[in-house]
C-alpha cells in the first residue's frame, strides 16, 4: 500500500502496529502527510477510518472508510471514532494569514475536541501532529532540542494555536489515555501540494527569492520519514513502558542544508534554473510588516506574498536535536534528501 517497497525497519514497525492496533482514526487523511500515515496503516492491514472535509475516492480505493466532518463539531467526531483503538490527529488550519478564529477554531477547540472524545470513548493512544513552529519566537533555533521553551509570543495565528494545541495534547497524557506530540519540519515529497508547487509556481514567473545575505541551515523531512515517525509513536504508546508518553518531539531527515541549497534541490527536480536573487532580511521584514497592515485595513483574506513570519523563516536558522525520537521512538530517518529528491523528480516528470 506504500508507495516504495518497505525497508526492513518499516517492516517491522508495521509487524508491531499490527500486533498492537486494530482500527486506526485518522483526522485530516486526505492531506498530504495524513494520505502516507494512511499509507502505511493499511500496509500494516490495520483497519482505518479517515476523517475529512471533502470527498478522497483515493483513499477508500486504498481501503479508509472516510468520514466526512470538521473537527470543530465533536458530535461528528464522536459517531466517527466508534471502535477506534488509536487516533492520529494531523488535521489543523496551517498558513500564515488569516484572522484568529480562522485558526483558533480547528486547532485549538478541535485538539479539545479530540481529546474530550477519545475519554468518551475510552481510547487510550493519541498521536498528535505538532509544529516546530511552537518554539520559533523569531530568531535562529541551531541544534535546539526540545528543552526549548516555548515562544513568548508569536508572529501569526497559525503557531500561536498550535503551542496552544500541542499544551492541551501533553497535558491529556492519563493512565487512561496515553499521549505524544510529533514537530516534524517542512515536509515535502511527491504530491506535496504546498512547499514543492510553490517553490516552482514562483520561480516560473521570476519572484523567487532568498531573505538574506547570509544562508542559514534548516531541518527538512521527506514526507514518509514523517509518517515513518508516527507509526513508530503508535507503537511506543502501545508497549507497555510508553516512553514516549507526554512528550513532544521534534523530526527531520537529521541533515541540515541550507535554504539555497534545498530551493535549488527542488528546482533541479523541475529542470529549473537555481534561484540567485536576494532580498535583504530587514527589507522583507519591513515588506512583510508593511503587508499586513495594509491587508488588514483592507480585509483582504488571501495570503500576502511577505509576512514578519515568513520573512523571519527564511532567514534564520531552523535545524534540531533529534536526539530523543531516535532514543525514545526507534526513529532514523529512512530517504535521505537526495533520495528523496530521485522520488520527486519522477512523480514531476509522471506528471507532465
Amino acid at each position: 500500500m506504500t508507495d516504495h517497497d518497505l525497508q526492513p525497519e518499516e517492516s517491522r514497525a508495521l509487524q508491531a502496529l499490527a500486533q498492537k492496533v486494530c482500527h486506526a482514526f485518522v483526522t485530516g487523511a486526505g492531506g498530504f502527510l495524513g494520505k502516507a500515515i494512511c499509507r502505511y496503516l493499511r500496509a500494516a492491514g490495520v483497519e482505518v477510518t479517515g476523517f475529512a472535509r471533502g470527498s478522497y475516492p483515493d483513499l477508500e480505493l486504498m481501503g479508509v472508510r472516510m468520514a466526512k466532518g470538521d473537527i470543530c463539531d465533536k458530535s461528528a467526531l464522536l459517531a466517527a471514532m466508534q471502535g477506534c483503538d488509536v487516533v492520529f490527529h494531523v488535521a489543523s488550519k496551517a498558513g500564515v494569514w488569516g484572522k484568529r478564529d480562522d485558526y483558533f477554531c480547528p486547532n485549538v477547540d478541535g485538539a479539545r475536541n479530540i481529546i474530550e472524545a477519545c475519554q468518551a470513548l475510552d481510547i487510550d493512544k493519541l498521536v498528535y501532529t505538532s509544529t516546530p513552529s511552537v518554539t520559533f519566537a523569531g530568531t535562529d533555533e541551531a541544534g535546539i532540542d526540545e528543552s526549548a521553551p516555548y515562544a513568548d509570543s508569536y508572529l501569526n495565528y497559525y503557531a500561536e494555536s498550535k503551542a496552544i494545541a500541542e499544551q492541551l495534547i501533553l497535558k491529556a497524557n492519563h493512565s487512561t489515555l496515553s499521549t505524544v506530540a510529533l514537530r516534524p519540519h517542512l515536509i515535502w515529497g511527491p504530491g506535496d501540494p504546498h512547499l514543492v508547487p510553490r517553490v516552482i509556481d514562483r520561480a516560473q514567473a521570476g519572484r523567487l527569492k532568498l531573505v538574506g545575505n547570509e544562508d542559514k541551515l534548516v531541518d527538512t523531512i521527506y514526507v514518509d520519514n514523517a509518517a515513518y515517525a508516527h507509526i513508530l509513536a503508535a507503537v511506543s504508546l502501545s508497549d507497555d513502558e510508553k516512553t514516549c508518553a507526554g512528550k513532544a518531539y521534534f523530526l527531520s531527515n537529521d541533515e541540515p542544508i541550507t535554504m539555497a541549497a534545498m530551493l535549488n534541490k527542488i528546482l533541479a527536480c523541475a529542470d529549473l534554473p537555481e534561484v540567485e536573487k536576494r532580498v535583504p532580511a530587514g527589507v522583507a521584514y519591513c515588506v512583510g510588516t508593511l503587508l499586513e497592515w495594509v491587508y488588514g485595513v483592507l480585509g483582504k483574506t488571501e495570503e500576502p506574498i511577505m509576512t514578519r513570519f515568513v520573512a523571519r523563516q527564511l532567514s534564520t536558522s531552523h535545524y534540531f536535536d533529534i536526539t530523543a525520537a531516535k532514543r525514545d521512538l526507534g526513529y532514523t530517518p529512512l530517504v535521505s534528501i537526495d533520495g528523496g529528491m530521485d522520488k520527486l523528480k519522477d512523480s514531476l516528470v509522471n506528471k507532465l
